[in-house]
C-alpha cells in the first residue's frame, strides 16, 4: 500500500470541496429544512459516505454494464456542473425536484445536492490521477465538514446573513463553472 501523501489528500479535499459545495448548499438546506422540518444530519452524511466510497470501487463497472465510459460521464457531469454553476451565478432553477420529507435527508439532499452527478464524475476523474487512499481520506475529510455544516445549518444561516450566504454561492458559483469546463476540455480532448 502506497503511503498518504499530504500533497494529493490536500488537492482531493479542496477538489471534492468546490464540487460538493455544501456553503454553496446552505440556502438550498435552510430551504428544504423548512419545507420538511427536520434534517437528520448524520444519516444525510452517512449516505453520502457510502455513495461517495462505493462509486469510487464500482462506479467503473457500474458504467460498463450500461455501456458508458468514463470520458461520455465525465462530459455529462461537466455539463451538469456548468448548469448548477450557472444557477448558483444566475441565481435561476433549472433543475426542480419534488421533496418527500420523510427521505429528505437522503434525496434530495445527499443525493443528487451533495453526492451528485458532478461529485461522482469528479470521483471518476481524481481516481485516475490519485491514489485511491489519498481520495478516500479526501471523501472523509469532505464527509465531516458536511456533517458540521447540516448539524450547524441554524446557526451558519445566523452568522453568514443573506448577504454573506448570497456572496459564497456566487464565489463557489465560479469555482464550479471553472472546474465544469477543465473537466469537459480534459474528456473531450479539446
Amino acid at each position: 500500500m502506497h503511503p498518504l501523501i499530504f500533497k494529493e489528500v490536500l488537492s482531493v479535499t479542496m477538489i471534492l470541496f468546490a464540487i460538493i459545495d455544501i456553503l454553496g448548499a446552505i440556502p438550498v438546506i435552510i430551504q428544504l429544512r423548512q419545507k420538511v422540518g427536520h434534517i437528520e444530519s448524520e444519516k444525510a452524511s452517512i449516505a453520502v459516505l457510502v455513495l461517495m466510497i462505493g462509486f469510487l470501487f464500482a462506479g467503473d463497472e457500474l458504467l460498463a454494464v450500461i455501456g458508458l465510459d468514463i470520458s461520455s460521464f465525465a462530459i455529462a457531469g461537466s455539463i451538469v456542473i456548468f448548469i448548477i454553476a450557472l444557477e448558483m451565478i444566475l441565481g435561476v432553477s433549472f433543475f426542480k425536484e419534488e421533496e418527500m420529507p420523510q427521505a429528505a435527508s437522503i434525496v434530495p439532499l445527499a443525493f443528487p445536492l451533495i453526492a451528485g452527478a458532478g461529485t461522482m464524475t469528479t470521483l471518476l476523474s481524481l481516481k485516475s490521477q490519485y491514489q485511491t487512499q489519498n481520495i478516500i481520506v479526501g471523501i472523509i475529510l469532505n464527509t465531516s465538514f458536511v456533517y458540521l455544516v447540516l448539524k450547524n445549518v441554524k446557526w451558519l444561516e445566523k452568522l453568514l446573513g443573506k448577504t454573506g450566504l448570497h456572496i459564497l454561492r456566487k464565489a463557489f458559483g465560479v469555482i464550479l463553472l471553472a472546474i465544469a469546463i477543465k473537466l469537459f476540455r480534459s474528456n473531450s480532448g479539446l
